[in-house]
């Protein structure tokens, strides 16, 4: 085994770029579900240091499973392209501006805006656009629109089909972020540049009807640990914890910033605004993050649910547990994104080799907790929300994600019944190839973005 955690067993990297036509199927693929579910994580292509190398910093790989009237007719997993993997290769390096010429490609999201397929990732890397058969075309900032970082987390917000993100590049970029806005027409309309104390590891934004949301967190930029680790952020709790609220059309002067209780979070589930002026924000909160393990972000604590409501007015946050297990890579329904809401899902992970990770289902309203479990040693990722056709409730639909047979070294596509956990799954795809633990991903609808 890997002296490195974030290297062994379902963390490891698969060797192998391969396609695999009409998979086998348990139970019944609901027909209207056609188009493509996606997934990006990192998979180093090359040997690394295990003593320095950050589970983060791989290069990326996106899995993809196409369905079509009830049929699986593909699975494929592609590296997303970039200068080192060019290098690497012995190629021309992919096309598009590289603005600040990082050798690394995205590895950190991937979905569908705008008619087109794009693989995101944090802290400065421009979007690489993908075929609808995840072939890398080039780097594309939003037709040459974006002038500079970008981010894995944006936010479509469903009302207006604009895209929102929060962006911070931490090599280039030491005493800012910047907001910025990407029309429905896949070109940026609006960035601002948002001064800060220090460089945050800015994973993530949310966003409200009234409000684009800021977390400066104390996860810090420490040049010290270049020496020894291949991401040179560490924890840093005398920096504080804020969240900054800054109206969607505001400039820097109007952002509210309020003090919010120590920790870490990389994902929120949902924010909306109430009706008494406050902001309800639902987060997966770490205790404490890259303090002893600076490899990756399981073995300093686990994440757990909360509630924060922030006061614009008297500056003041308010934190109630939701719940105390291990919640990460939260969802909700993206058609009640910015709005109040009421039903949320989540992976609960574990950092033990071979314990199983459940799905969660929070009703929010009532408190009441569902789960799904896989089964012995099954591991659940990231569980995307998907609308039945003709839905009449915030949960009428499926939920879809990968889980991981640890024993068996194989991975499947699940989709789940997200109103009836008790059903079992509506059905299961087997897929030609293990796949390793991953961060985040989308179902991209053929409607989304045509084949």
């Amino acid at each position: 085994m890997s002296a490195n955690r974030y290297l062994a067993d379902n963390f490891a990297p698969v060797a192998d770029e391969i396609t695999v036509e009409d998979l086998p199927i348990e139970g019944a693929l609901p027909k209207e579900l056609n188009g493509r579910y996606l997934r990006n994580g990192p998979n180093p292509f090359d040997e690394v240091n295990p003593a320095s190398h950050h589970w983060f910093t791989g290069a990326g790989m996106v899995h993809g499973i196409r369905l079509q009237e009830g049929r699986a007719e593909w699975y494929r997993n592609r590296y997303v392209g970039s200068t080192s993997l060019s290098q690497f290769r012995g190629q021309p390096d992919i096309p598009g501006p590289n603005w600040n010429n990082s050798g690394s490609g995205p590895n950190t999201n991937v979905g569908g805006f705008a008619g087109k397929t794009w693989a995101m990732v944090e802290a400065g890397g421009c979007p690489v656009e993908l075929s609808y058969e995840l072939e890398t075309i080039g780097r594309n900032g939003f037709e040459d629109t974006l002038p500079g970082a970008f981010t894995a987390h944006p936010k479509v917000d469903p009302l207006t089909g604009e895209m929102h993100a929060m962006v911070y590049a931490w090599a280039e970029w030491m005493d800012h972020v910047q907001y910025v806005v990407v029309g429905k027409d896949g070109k940026v309309r609006k960035t601002l540049d948002i001064p800060l104390p220090g460089m945050t590891m800015m994973h993530d934004m949310s966003l409200t009807q009234r409000y684009a949301v800021i977390y400066d967190q104390p996860v810090t930029i420490n040049f010290e640990l270049l020496e020894t680790h291949s991401l040179p952020f560490g924890w840093n709790p005398d920096y504080g914890n804020r969240v900054g609220l800054l109206p969607r059309e505001g400039g820097v002067q109007d952002i509210v910033w309020i003090d919010v209780p120590v920790g870490y979070a990389f994902h929120p589930m949902n924010a909306f605004d109430n009706d008494d002026g406050s902001v309800t924000i639902d987060i997966c909160n770490y205790k404490v993050i890259a303090d002893k393990d600076k490899l990756g972000p399981f073995g300093d604590s686990l994440p757990r649910l909360e509630r924060w409501t922030l006061n614009p007015n008297t500056r003041t946050s308010n934190v109630q547990v939701i719940d105390e297990a291990p919640n990460e890579f939260p969802r909700h329904n993206h058609q009640f994104g910015n709005q109040a809401y009421r039903y949320g899902y989540c992976a609960s992970p574990s950092f033990v080799p071979g314990e199983s990770w459940p799905t969660l289902k929070h009703d929010l309203h009532t408190g009441a907790r569902q789960v799904f479990d896989h089964g012995p040693g099954r591991a659940a990722g990231e569980p995307v929300f998907i609308a039945r056709e003709n839905a009449t409730a915030e949960d009428d639909g499926y939920l879809m994600t990968l889980v991981h047979d640890l024993a068996q070294g194989s991975a499947e596509l699940v989709i789940m019944d997200a109103q009836d956990f008790d059903r079992g799954y509506v059905a299961k795809v087997t897929l030609p190839q293990r796949v390793p633990y991953g961060f985040h991903g989308n179902w991209v609808s053929d409607r989304s973005v045509a084949p």
